[in-house]
């Protein structure tokens, strides 16, 4: 692997940002001390500008390199996860029920790392803008950063990010042109009737009984009303009512997401939820209420931005570790907003094989650090050259 000598050289300091920020979660907007530890290293690297408070806790930096050029953003999450950790490491979080699960503690430290090296070198021309983003796991940050003009005020062209992939080698680079992520919407659905006494059926009009039937028929979007080979996934994932075993509740509520990749299937899902929810209602005699919430869009690579970048990851960490025809997956990733506004690609870097993200002993491998700092770092130099 061609790791950059000089980031090889500083990887105990990356480790060392890492775990303080794994010790430190915090969560959606709320990443002030995390900010504020990203802000102190970037001073003390000596990048150009650091400008604060966009999507109220994210940090966009500039490094400037020698003569005009692109201005190029790399982004990093730093948000972490409402879960109890349960890793047993030294460094494992101080904060109970907040933990890094999702590997954005180290995302954030292979981006400091590329910044570190970059300030020094400033081997590239045009800029790098360094985007370190809070609330990816909920509200989407960078949408709110895309939305507060994040774009427009640094004259970003194109955008470029890393997630952590505990399903694959260490060090392996994965990607592929065209959509790489879901769509995420999230619905809930409130089935009303007339409760009673569980033994007097006949005077009720049992909402629990309704609300399965829809719960069971939502299933026919995927099997019976979309294309086979466009996927879509709709999930219920929560069923709520009812207060003790004799009793036949006056309403249920029952919720879940749904996820696709084309804008069809979208639009399919969000009508057939509610159309299904109010006949399956009706046919009980009773009444739904469907809410229905659009959220990430599905991230979408452009393709000859995952071809240049792909020949910048070959050349860190050998073709064989390169992968450009990664089949889509249904998680989602609020960087389809920087996507949809510029070109750019989203990688997953592997860690080795180990407990999923999201799970409660999931921890990031801080030896793929410097291999995503080096990937940043010469992507930069490569494509500013």
């Amino acid at each position: 692997m061609a790791v950059i000598n000089r980031i090889a050289g500083f990887a105990d300091e990356m480790a060392g940002w890492r775990r303080h920020i794994h010790m430190n979660p915090e969560l959606a907007l709320d990443c002030h001390e995390t900010a504020a530890f990203v802000v102190k290293r970037l001073k003390e690297f000596g990048v150009d500008e650091v400008h604060e408070g966009i999507a109220r806790t994210g940090v966009v930096a500039i490094i400037k390199g020698t003569g005009e050029g692109p201005c190029t953003g790399l982004r990093a999450d730093m948000d972490a996860l409402p879960m109890q950790e349960e890793t047993g490491a030294e460094w494992a979080s101080k904060i109970d029920g907040k933990m890094h699960a999702c590997g954005h503690d180290g995302h954030t430290a292979m981006l400091l790392g590329a910044a570190k090296y970059l300030s020094e070198t400033r081997n590239f021309k045009g800029q790098v803008a360094l985007i370190f983003q809070p609330a990816e796991e909920a509200i989407g940050g960078g949408r709110i950063m895309v939305e507060e003009g994040m774009m427009e005020r640094f004259g970003i062209d194109e955008v470029y990010a890393l997630h952590t992939d505990p399903f694959a080698v260490a060090g392996e680079l994965r990607t592929a042109a065209g959509p790489i992520m879901a769509a995420v919407d999230e619905w809930e659905i409130t089935v009303k009737g007339v409760g009673g006494h569980a033994a007097y059926p006949h005077t009720c009009k049992d909402p629990m009984i309704a609300a399965m039937s829809t719960g069971l028929a939502l299933q026919t979007i995927a099997a019976r009303n979309s294309n086979p080979i466009d996927p879509i996934v709709i999930s219920v994932t929560q069923f709520h009512g009812g207060t003790a075993s004799n009793i036949i509740a006056d309403e249920i509520k029952l919720s879940g997401t749904t996820r696709t990749f084309s804008e069809h299937n979208r639009d399919l899902a969000e009508r057939r939820i509610n159309e299904i929810a109010q006949a399956q209602a009706t046919s009980f005699e009773m009444e739904a209420v469907v809410a229905y919430e659009r959220s990430y869009p599905a991230t979408v690579n452009h393709a000859p931005q995952v071809e240049k970048s792909a020949a910048v990851a070959r050349e860190v960490v050998g073709e064989e570790l390169v992968i450009t025809d990664l089949p889509p997956e249904m998680g989602a990733e609020d960087f389809s907003y920087m996507l949809n506004k510029r070109p750019g690609a989203f990688y997953f870097i592997g860690q080795g094989i180990g407990p999923s993200v999201h799970h409660q002993e999931f921890d990031f491998n801080d030896e793929i650090s410097p291999i995503g700092a080096s990937f940043f770092a010469r992507l930069i130099e490569t494509l500013h050259s």
